[in-house]
């Protein structure tokens, strides 16, 4: 076997440049873990962690506006495989949706022809996983199926829209971010357009306000400029349309919804960031930058901790961590303690250097673990940052104000063991622990270590710089130089530096700063070094400066071929080397050629003043060399022959023969042997003149008069005993010098730029380029064989054309991007699974969906053997061999850290499973594992309490140590989400406005219980208020309720009155005030307020109630009509539900999930195996096993059979047929396996 074997088959590829201004907001970071970023009319896919580009996709004819991943919030089996699926919008209208890994369109959808504004998957429901919705200018928009490519619905509003934005948290609400303010809709559904036309808040324009100069309101206690400010950025949000002066212009960059708690929204300004408390549409929170900082571009918001990314115009990303609301005790002016939502700046990464085309563009965000960030710039670098936390104080002055962050102490949802792996770095919510609020106890600080977090530059991923370019491909592979064969290409550009890229991998060989000015051409003269030159801009005489210089590779040497020559000469036209890269011909504009020796760099002749001026200049093909070696060869032969005695001859010949040709090979660069070697050239006439070079001596040959037929010649080309030549005119003149013919073609397409032969004997094909395209062309046929042209087929000019390999062209055009394609010029993308990477990459979507079907099952669970191992090898899988090694790779791709948490046997059956769901960024199974592992740990502990005889009323919450975040929203703990709610309002009230502000507080604070405070609330009503009586009237109603029995059932009288004539808010109020909370739910769900009635639950019923008004909700939410089963089973676990959970898993026919959820219930004592059930545990076991049958895992399969009872034998007989019947020792571990779970 060779040990270095070249790939000779190169991959169509696309190298790309600097961004156009379209391209700004066309980037995404999906839950797949690839960045797709839109390049003038393509689409780069590039892998952050390894920073390759592995994908560029090419259909589209405009430039790219928007990309975005279809999201992954499904269950994942074979028949909804783990898939990259992409839709891309361009500034023509055209939306497609590409499947990326083969590099094809899905769908073609068009509605209009003007830039497409937003686009966005639709993730709410469990239907389809098709929807996309679009937004089409000026105002509409339109709901697509994205498999298909049929329209749903569309819609049109009364402003143009510019971006929307969906409520996390209730898939039916969504903001629209229009040229005059928001537009709020509560009606978004996917089977009709929304109804009304929405809500329409207008924002007043916050620069009215002297917000930046605020000082830090933690330095100066006194009330100056920040409580002002904070009174005049309170009005920020009004119903009506603000005074003309008041918003000179609405420049709101951005709109987003928070992921990380429900009912709020940002607003990005250039110099703030508001935070809007939607119940009351009220600024709870500013982030300002003071007068020399630098403004904002973008804002995201992360979901699992209340943190901001902010990006600034200089490039910088900054990372903002709201504080927490608990007050300090030093805070001796109670009101100071919670003025509005403080985010602190944690951590910000370096600057870039911003010049006019450099400037950064976009920031995205890894959305599954939200602690890496990727840069775009303009000039096409996309910058790769990590956020690292590290443990230790920090050395910052504490009248800083800065309360210390702390890292979780637990990895994966489960309290970290004493001598347990794990990665800190794992995701933002391993790095830093939750923000307290208030009203909760500050954890002990013994086991909670303090962290500092920063950013690392981990990849950094360079284009193109900006065209024009000078290309040229290597010499071609031979059987010569196959073992050593790189396929390099070179690039000049306008900077003076030269590029090589190899094109196997795509990827920048080296960057040779070779020459000041401008490269205006490349010729290689060996495998390894080039000749490149470059003129200067011309003075008043027109003469330059002339650059010619000779690179060496391997060493980076450069040195100027033409000596001291080059000052104010004419410019060189074109620099020609000899198919031996003996000689070279340099053509200047207004001056005779010079001619030179490259092996010795001397020159060989300057011609004289009378030489004629040349057009066009080519190489022949044909040489003596081989003549000449025969006659040295023969030579030597006879010199070895009369050394060598008679006697000896016969012996020693054959070996100093192949001696002789051992040195010959050697020697034969070096040798002075000068084979003689011809070019031809034409003069402005058109006349074809003949000249031999050999040596130091150069002869003139014969002169073809010109073809009538042909203009001026522009170039030539020759390859075996085909000449072509083309003309100003777009006339190609094809002789064949054996048979003594010549025919013309006219191509009507201008100026022939370029041609060239194409590599391999015998291969006669030929490249042209014209101003407006190329073609490739049959010389044997004479006919064409390929074209493109600028506004045809494509949107780019070609600047510079060449053969890469004998089928293959390289274009490099005016967008900036050099292309590799076929023949036939089409511009495809390629084959994900057909490329040579360098760095292998982790994507288990690359993968056929039943490989990473297999992949997943085998990290998740191995409990063949007391070890896990990462080599697939290892197990009983029969499958193709080339699957096992893809399968394999992927597993070698994982990190050191990852591969040596896996194997850890601490590691539990549910940390596994919450950490392979982010490792595949499977965002259903993400938020299933999360709840899940929570909810079993705590219902598990709880158990474990009241057995140890601690009286504790059924349903009571474990110790509020860990809690789930508050992004879980209604799936918290009660007990933490009243607290959450209380510190809202008490945030409300402390920022209200306005008499509805008040009256709002005064309803959320009485529906939670919080009466006195409610109370002086509704007696501040100003007297002169319509409802000034009506509120007096309510205060004194809210003291004097008492637990009277007649009182009592009066209220409830009016209250059900009340409900009944459409006054529900009032009547469930009522309901509040004389403790019937449960029937408040029960009518506010009679009447389709689910997530309301939800949260009244949450805030003020017993756990026994309140369960029974969420099981009632979960049965709604799995309801045909309402279809979130998935949300359901959320709502489900937070009850504790688990036996239900597991029937409704396995019904849905997710089978692994309800096999490795039921074994991690009995692992963990919370369901027990029964009569009852023990039918649900075998046949959800039995599933497990088929599956695993059918994804080849003959071992697992065995395992999970032999647990599932009577119909598990059938299987196991079935697994085992033909090999004598089970093996011992999957029988012999299986009872001990189970025997451990009995004494759990």
């Amino acid at each position: 076997m060779i040990p270095y074997t070249v790939n000779i088959k190169l991959a169509a590829r696309t190298l790309t440049g600097t961004l156009n201004l379209q391209n700004k907001t066309a980037v995404d970071w999906g839950w797949q873990g690839l960045i797709a970023q839109g390049c003038h009319s393509s689409i780069l896919i590039i892998d952050p962690k390894t920073a390759q580009t592995i994908q560029v996709l090419e259909r589209h004819k405009a430039n790219v506006v928007k990309v975005k991943w279809s999201r992954e919030n499904y269950y994942h089996n074979l028949s909804s495989p783990y898939c990259l699926r992409l839709a891309s919008g361009d500034a023509s209208g055209k939306i497609i949706v590409w499947d990326v890994v083969s590099g094809t369109a899905h769908c073609e959808i068009q509605e209009h022809s003007k830039p497409i504004q937003d686009l966005e998957w639709l993730w709410n429901q469990d239907a389809s996983r098709d929807l996309l919705l679009a937004v089409h200018p000026p105002n509409y928009i339109v709901l697509w199926n994205g498999d298909t490519g049929t329209k749903l619905w569309k819609k049109s509003y009364a402003e143009n829209i510019l971006s929307f934005s969906f409520d996390p948290f209730d898939p039916s609400n969504m903001a629209l971010l229009t040229s005059e303010g928001i537009v709020f809709i509560t009606d978004f559904s996917h089977s009709k357009p929304p109804g009304s036309a929405g809500k329409k808040v207008y924002i007043a324009s916050p620069h009215a306000s002297p917000a930046h100069t605020k000082p830090a309101p933690a330095a100066a206690p006194a009330p100056t400029g920040a409580k002002k400010a904070l009174n005049k950025v309170k009005v920020l949000i009004t119903n009506e349309k603000p005074t003309a002066e008041a918003v000179t212009l609405n420049d709101c960059l951005q709109l987003s919804y928070l992921p990380s708690k429900r009912n709020h929204m940002l607003l990005l300004y250039p110099r703030e960031i508001l935070i809007l408390d939607l119940e009351l549409s009220q600024t709870v929170g500013v982030v300002a930058i003071e007068r020399s900082g630098v403004p904002f571009i973008q804002v995201i918001p992360c979901a699992q901790r209340d943190a901001l990314y902010c990006l600034h115009e200089n490039g910088c990303i900054t990372l903002r961590v709201c504080r927490s609301t608990t007050a300090p005790e030093e805070a001796a002016d109670p009101e100071q303690s919670v003025q509005e939502l403080v985010y602190d700046l944690r951590s910000q990464c370096d600057a870039i250097r911003i010049t006019k085309t450099v400037r950064p563009y976009r920031m995205v965000i890894c959305p599954v673990n939200e602690n890496n960030a990727g840069l775009m710039v303009s000039d096409g670098r996309v910058m790769l940052w990590e956020l690292k936390a590290h443990t230790g104080k920090a050395a910052v002055n504490p009248s800083s104000g800065l309360s210390p962050l702390y890292s979780p102490v637990s990895f994966c949802g489960a309290p970290l063991g004493p001598n347990q792996k794990r990665i800190q770095d794992l995701s933002l919510n391993s790095m830093i622990s939750q923000t307290l609020i208030a009203g909760e106890a500050p954890p002990p600080s013994s086991n909670q270590q303090e962290v500092q977090l920063k950013f690392l530059l981990t990849g950094l991923l360079s284009g193109l710089p900006l065209p024009p370019f000078a290309i040229r491909m290597c010499p071609p592979l031979t059987t010569k130089n196959i073992n050593h064969y790189q396929p390099l290409l070179a690039v000049g550009t306008s900077n003076g530096s030269v590029l090589v890229y190899n094109l196997t991998s795509g990827l920048l060989h080296k960057e040779l700063s070779v020459h000041s000015c401008e490269v205006r051409g490349i010729e290689w003269v060996s495998l390894t070094s080039f000749l490149s030159f470059a003129t200067s801009a011309p003075n008043n005489m027109c003469l330059v400066r002339n650059e010619l210089q000779h690179v060496d590779l391997p060493t980076g040497r450069c040195f100027a071929f033409r000596g001291e020559r080059g000052n104010d000469e004419p410019p060189i036209e074109m620099i020609k080397v000899s198919h031996l890269k003996q000689y070279l011909v340099v053509v200047f504009r207004d001056k005779p050629l010079e001619l030179w020796d490259i092996r010795t760099g001397t020159l060989l002749r300057e011609m004289a003043k009378n030489f004629p001026t040349v057009t066009a200049l080519e190489w022949s093909p044909s040489h003596n060399l081989k003549s000449l070696k025969k006659k040295q060869m023969a030579a030597r032969e006879a010199m070895a022959r009369q050394t060598v005695s008679d006697a000896e001859q016969s012996s020693v010949e054959s070996s100093v023969i192949s001696l002789l040709q051992d040195a010959e090979s050697k020697s034969e660069t070096s040798q002075a042997i000068s084979a003689r070697e011809h070019f031809v050239f034409t003069d402005t006439d058109g006349q074809v003149y003949h000249i031999t070079v050999e040596g130091n001596t150069v002869k003139d040959g014969a002169r073809i008069p010109p073809d009538g037929s042909m203009g001026s010649i522009a170039c030539i080309a020759w390859k075996g005993d085909t000449l072509v030549l083309g003309d100003v005119d777009g006339n190609l003149n094809f002789w064949d010098l054996k048979a003594r013919l010549s025919r013309g073609i006219p191509t009507h397409r201008g100026w022939v730029k370029k041609i060239r032969f194409a590599p391999g004997k015998g291969n006669q094909k030929l490249l042209v380029m014209y101003t407006d395209g190329a073609e490739v062309w049959d010389t044997k046929e004479v006919q064409m064989v390929s074209s493109m042209r600028i506004g045809r087929n494509v949107n780019y000019r070609i600047l510079d054309i060449d053969w890469c390999t004998s089928d293959k062209v390289v274009l490099a055009s005016d967008d900036g991007c050099i292309r590799v394609l076929e023949m036939a010029m089409k511009s495809a993308s390629y084959r994900m699974d057909e490329q040579d990477l360098t760095d292998p990459v982790w994507c288990p979507y690359l993968l056929v969906p039943r490989a990473a079907l297999t992949l997943k099952a085998f990290i998740v669970l191995q409990p063949w053997s007391g070890t896990f191992t990462m080599d697939i090898t290892q197990v009983d899988y029969n499958e193709k061999d080339e699957i096992k090694g893809l399968i394999q790779e992927q597993l070698n791709s994982l990190s050191n850290d990852m591969k040596s948490v896996l194997q850890d046997p601490e590691f539990s059956l549910l940390q596994r499973c919450l950490l392979v769901s982010r490792l595949f960024g499977d965002e259903s199974d993400l938020h299933f594992w999360t709840v899940a592992s929570h909810y079993l740990q705590s219902f598990a502990q709880a158990r474990q309490l009241s057995a140890e005889g601690h009286a504790q009323s059924e349903g009571t919450q474990p110790s509020p140590q860990n809690h789930l975040d508050i992004c879980n929203d209604v799936l918290c703990e009660s007990s933490y989400f009243q607290k959450f709610q209380l510190d809202r309002v008490h945030l409300q009230e402390v920022k209200r406005s306005s008499y509805e502000h008040t009256k709002k507080c005064a309803d959320q604070l009485l529906l939670l219980g919080q009466t006195d405070r409610a109370v002086q609330l509704l007696l501040e009503t100003s007297a002169d208020n319509p409802s000034y009586y009506c509120d007096s009237l309510k205060a004194c109603l809210v003291t004097t309720i008492t637990s009277s029995g007649p009182s009592q059932s009066t209220i409830k009288l009016v209250a059900t009155n009340m409900i009944a004539n459409g006054k529900l808010a009032e009547g469930v109020q009522l309901l509040c005030l004389i403790d019937k909370a449960a029937d408040a739910c029960r009518y506010l769900q009679t009447y389709g307020e689910w997530n309301r009635a939800a949260w009244l639950a949450k805030v003020r019923l017993n756990p026994a109630e309140s369960s029974d008004v969420l099981k009632r909700w979960a049965e709604h939410l799995c309801s045909p009509q309402v279809n979130q089963k998935s949300k359901a089973i959320l709502v489900l676990l937070s009850l504790g539900c688990f036996y239900k959970v597991g029937e409704m898993l396995h019904s849905m026919r997710h089978f692994d999930r309800a096999a490795l959820f039921i074994e991690a219930c009995l692992k963990y004592g919370v369901m027990e195996a029964n009569d009852s059930s023990n039918k649900l545990i075998e046949a959800a076991f039995l599933d497990y096993a088929r599956l695993l049958r059918s994804l080849g895992l003959r071992e697992g399969a065995a395992l999970w059979a032999s647990r599932a009872g009577s119909p598990g034998e059938q299987l196991m007989e079935e697994l085992f047929q033909g090999e004598g019947g089970v093996p011992e020792a999957i029988l012999g571990e299986e009872e001990v396996e189970l025997g451990q779970e009995s004494t759990e």
